[in-house]
């Protein structure tokens, strides 16, 4: 039997090992990052909140004018199949819809391309470390790039366009930081490689409403505040703000919620995590097991 525990793939409907997946090299996907995607988390051997990823995934499909033959249903039973597969009961599990490759030499139309799904998952991943998101992890702010503007890059769209992303990490990387975090035009803070931030201001808890992925898990911490009995605001956070803020923490597919101890210069909750933080990161990880946001994997005995 392949063994399939380091990570798995679904090609065009075959099921393989992870490092033999690949895609041709004149695919737009990867000749102009022509890409759309999600990632769904399974944990402790099911799917949280699948039917909403699923659901982002396919408006991401429309407003990118990908074309697939696969709905909803069969998106799901795809991932189902590959999870299942693999035996990973924690797992990072992403579906991609790439632009695929042009037929007609020196065509420049993207409606010649066929577009093509595919998934693949991995054991699960940590954007940050464990051990450091439950100290609380350091942002850089950076200096050198802005985040790209909506108009030009729709950021609700989970895409491939990390050339704002990257520069950002260098910089945090070259400054002895965990990650970045990007302004827009106007200063106002947006969101960084792979997750979206929060500020909390007493019992009020702010995050951008613009130049943003409209996360799942961005959406399931605003639901959480509100359990938590904190209030919640989505708009426009100016940088001379957010830095004003007794805690600041990310969310993310890839760790739920992470609190974060300093910003630049900044430091927050005495550089550790802070209550709410902390709170919130402890409820996550019950949410993630409640029943009604669970879809069991059927695992190939």
């Amino acid at each position: 039997m392949t063994d399939l525990s380091q990570g798995a793939a679904w090609m065009a409907g075959h099921i393989i090992p992870i490092s033999d997946a690949a895609i041709p090299v004149t695919d737009w996907g990867l000749t102009h990052s022509d890409i759309a995607y999600d990632v769904v988390p399974v944990w402790r051997g099911a799917f949280f909140r699948l039917n909403d990823y699923v659901d982002r995934f396919i408006a991401s499909l429309t407003a990118g004018r990908y074309h697939i033959s696969m709905d909803h249903a069969a998106i799901c039973d795809a991932l189902h199949q590959m999870v299942a597969a693999s035996g990973l009961q924690d797992a990072y599990v992403a579906m991609v819809t790439a632009r695929g490759c042009n037929p007609v030499p020196g065509s420049r139309d993207p409606r010649d391309c066929t577009n093509h799904f595919y998934a693949w998952c991995v054991p699960y991943v940590h954007i940050v470390k464990p051990e450091a998101a439950e100290q609380g992890t350091s942002v850089w702010i950076a200096k050198s790039v802005r985040r790209i503007p909506a108009d030009s890059v729709n950021p609700r769209v989970k895409n491939y366009h990390w050339g704002d992303f990257t520069s950002g990490l260098f910089e945090a990387k070259e400054q002895g930081f965990e990650t970045t975090l990007l302004l827009d035009h106007d200063g106002n803070v947006t969101e960084g490689p792979g997750f979206n931030v929060f500020a909390a201001f007493g019992d009020r808890v702010v995050t951008s409403d613009h130049g943003v992925l409209h996360g799942i898990t961005r959406r399931t911490v605003l639901e959480m505040c509100v359990e938590a009995g904190l209030r919640t605001e989505t708009r426009p956070l100016p940088l001379e703000e957010f830095l004003e803020a007794d805690e600041v923490f990310l969310s993310s597919s890839g760790g739920g919620v992470i609190p974060v101890a300093r910003v630049d210069d900044r430091v927050f909750s005495n550089g550790t995590a802070g209550a709410i933080a902390s709170d919130l990161r402890a409820r996550y990880f019950d949410w993630i097991t409640r029943p009604q946001h669970r879809i069991a994997v059927d695992y190939i005995s």
